[in-house]
């Protein structure tokens, strides 16, 4: 790749373009930052018997369970409802991180790196790089 050819040209922008993202992510990151740790996402299932609250991972932080859950006892169902219940509110909160990330990083590079896809992660990077969509 010689100096001044489209692929050093495009090269060039990219790391213009990480430098700056690097800048504002010092500048406004350790924010960022706070704001999706406190990221807490509430759901209740359809029948509004099942109320699931997870943090900013997905991962559970409380669930409340209807009393009247007790007059049907398929328990399988309520297994299912809990399931989907939890998944639809850690599905909001991944959403709620990457809308707060969004100043800083393109939201499908932050998508990628909360996924740990790394290959997707690798295979922007280049695209980036060379200037490719």
């Amino acid at each position: 790749m010689e100096f001044g050819s489209p692929e050093a040209a495009g090269m060039q922008a990219y790391a213009d373009e990480l430098r700056a993202m690097f800048m504002r992510m010092q500048d406004e990151g350790l924010e960022l930052h706070r704001k999706a740790r406190a990221v807490q996402v509430t759901e209740t299932s359809p029948d509004g018997l099942v109320s699931a609250t997870v943090g900013p991972r997905g991962d559970l932080v409380r669930l409340d369970l209807d009393p009247r859950l007790y007059r049907r006892p398929d328990s399988r169902q309520l297994a299912d409802t809990i399931t989907e219940t939890i998944a639809r509110a850690a599905a909001k909160a991944r959403e709620r991180v990457i809308e707060i990330f969004e100043p800083v990083i393109p939201p499908e590079q932050m998508a990628a790196h909360i996924d740990g896809d790394v290959e997707t992660a690798m295979r922007q990077l280049a695209e980036r790089m060379t200037g490719e969509r």
